[in-house]
């Protein structure tokens, strides 16, 4: 870890950059314009969110955590840094900041191609890194990329098998379409339930991270779900989301598919792990043993599991959208795959 002191040094003060983030400060003219160009770019991007986007990371890397987070592994800076090719996603701001961290701390060199939807946001904060470490690790690519040792992709299933077949003969972690889910037993309180309507509407609901499916008991009341999203009752506001409530609406009326709806959200049963936009699916359970059982079966399909119950790798209400530097995408740990290319 001591031959890379600088590059986590400048983790430590990218942190503290984020967290002290304030739109009023003329310290941070250039933060508040790429967050205006971020906006302009993609209308999915609020105001609101991308500062979410800062704060959470801002918490995530302090040097605390960020020591915790490296002293799993033995970091060497390598005799010769591997070009890594990063195809990131674009559904929520930055993403697949996560992998050009780890191409970062493990001493090699990221050629990024970003999702056309977040190309301002991701420059900026790498840039920052570089300037502090004095040394540049990153270019952006908006081409095919070429000339790269190994491959992270995260795309939908679609874009995987392509990738699968592209980037194949390389070593890689290509990533598919998983959801979050939530386990509910009936005795979660209003604040508990408040905080699952976080992990489901947070960003519209768009991050893989994101609650798309609910497991509940028998004779569940469904009106509790809705008390919980009340509180984003004016995301409704938001002209593509409103669209998408409207479409989505209109195809379960056409298909006549049985749902409830509350002006803003709509919950419908379905076995199904990926919901549209403002719907959230739930499917009821009788025994947890079979719950259990059902969800190792899915496991491939499951991001991360939000419940009080005691379920394998399960997580408090509220921080789907929180995850700590050691909570890798797809359980794949990103550390471990780039050390071994040293």
């Amino acid at each position: 870890m001591n031959a890379i002191y600088n590059r986590v040094e400048a983790l430590v003060k990218l942190g503290i950059h984020l967290k002290e983030f304030d739109a009023d400060d003329p310290n941070y003219n250039d933060l508040q314009n790429h967050l205006v160009r971020a906006k302009k770019l993609n209308s999915w991007f609020t105001h609101k969110n991308i500062e979410i986007t800062f704060e959470s990371w801002g918490t995530a890397l302090n040097e605390a955590n960020i020591k915790k987070w490296l002293s799993a592994y033995e970091l060497k800076k390598p005799n010769q840094p591997k070009n890594i090719a990063l195809i990131l996603a674009g559904n929520i701001p930055m993403v697949g900041f996560h992998d050009l961290l780890s191409v970062w701390v493990c001493g090699h060199k990221g050629l990024i191609k970003c999702a056309s939807k977040d190309e301002v946001l991701l420059p900026y904060m790498t840039n920052f890194l570089e300037h502090h470490a004095n040394e540049q690790a990153f270019s952006y690519k908006d081409q095919p990329l070429k000339r790269f040792d190994a491959v992270i992709a995260t795309g939908s299933n679609n874009a995987a098998r392509y990738f699968e077949h592209y980037f194949g003969n390389y070593p890689h972690i290509i990533r598919k379409n998983r959801n979050g889910i939530a386990v509910l037993n009936g005795l979660e309180s209003k604040s508990d339930l408040e905080a699952l309507g976080d992990d489901i509407l947070q960003y519209f609901g768009l991050g893989c991270r994101n609650v798309s499916k609910v497991y509940i008991p028998e004779n569940y009341d469904l009106n509790a779900l809705f008390g919980g999203v009340y509180p984003y009752a004016k995301i409704i506001e938001h002209p593509k989301y409103a669209n998408n409530y409207d479409y989505n609406k209109a195809v379960f009326l056409m298909s006549e598919h049985e749902f409830l709806e509350n002006g803003f959200f709509m919950l419908k049963q379905d076995p199904t792990f990926s919901a549209p936009i403002a719907c959230l699916h739930y499917e009821y359970y009788k025994k947890e043993k079979d719950l259990k059982s059902h969800l190792n079966v899915n496991k491939d399909a499951i991001q991360c599991i939000v419940s009080q119950m005691k379920l394998p790798g399960a997580i408090d209400f509220g921080t789907a959208q929180k995850p700590a530097l050691w909570d890798y995408a797809d359980g794949v740990d990103t550390i471990a795959f780039l050390n071994q290319l040293a």
